[in-house]
């Protein structure tokens, strides 16, 4: 009997054969590769990277589909029964690091993408099917529509590469919205390395919560009119047409601010 998908999952399942040949193709999986896939669902891409390699792990939080990928795999397909956005991936990471995979479900696609980027050492690329407005916010440059929080973060962190579109009648059921493969390559370390990461990561999120203000008057407490000087960065200028490397500029010039006037210094 077939799986019913449910809602609250967020369960969009392949089933367009050629499709899920040419993503199974631009993961290109080898054998010596420690591969994780996320959200197997009925195992239609499972299926297709086990023709490529003898076996691989897979993180399901459906109970019903759990057994039903054991059955069919056996044990060339580890199974864990575990919520994504809880595992600890790190945890199975060999000396050359994962390589991750996955049809995401929507709903959860960009809190998992954060998750999953505080184990970004222990990976080497992450290859996923995504909506695919989160595809262009990924690899958005800066001064583009979807430029946002996230394409920041994530570049800070990872080489982001949208490689091709899928339509909704590739899945069942089919969503409302196209997909889009992307891959997400960390970076061996950050081109730009922040002094304070999460200082990086306040700076960033509270210019985007209130992008249409200036970045003198969004980032007002944070951020002293010396900083800007010191990074080169006009204040009048707007969150979204800032690269990365200008976030962490103005991120590292703050933090030195504050570094040097601290009691402590």
């Amino acid at each position: 009997m077939s799986h019913v998908p449910r809602k609250r999952f967020g369960q969009h399942f392949l089933h367009d054969h050629q499709v899920i040949e040419r993503i199974a193709a631009a993961i290109a999986p080898r054998a010596e590769d420690a591969l994780i896939e996320i959200g197997p669902g009925e195992g239609a891409l499972t299926a297709a990277l086990l023709a490529r390699i003898d076996r691989l792990d897979a993180v399901e939080l459906d109970r019903d589909l759990v057994p039903r990928l054991r059955t069919r795999f056996g044990g060339r397909l580890d199974v864990h029964e575990a919520d994504a956005l809880r595992f600890d991936f790190a945890a199975l990471a060999p000396a050359q690091g994962l390589r991750i995979v996955g049809n995401l479900p929507y709903n959860i696609s960009t809190p998992l993408i954060f998750h999953l980027l505080e184990a970004a050492p222990h990976i080497r690329d992450m290859t996923f099917l995504l909506q695919r407005e989160v595809v262009q916010r990924l690899a958005a440059t800066p001064g583009s529509k979807p430029y946002g929080r996230l394409s920041v973060m994530v570049q800070y962190r990872c080489r982001a590469e949208s490689l091709f579109e899928v339509g909704p009648g590739a899945f069942t059921p089919p969503p409302k919205v196209d997909s889009a493969l992307v891959r997400l390559t960390p970076w061996p370390a950050p081109p730009h390395p922040a002094q304070d990461p999460r200082l990086f990561a306040r700076l960033v999120e509270q210019a985007f919560s209130q992008r249409r203000k200036t970045l003198g008057r969004a980032l007002r407490g944070q951020v002293e009119a010396e900083d800007f000087a010191q990074a080169g960065i006009d204040p009048v200028r707007r969150a979204e047409t800032l690269s990365v490397a200008e976030f962490v500029a103005l991120a590292n010039t703050a933090r030195t601010r504050t570094a040097i006037g601290s009691p402590s210094s």
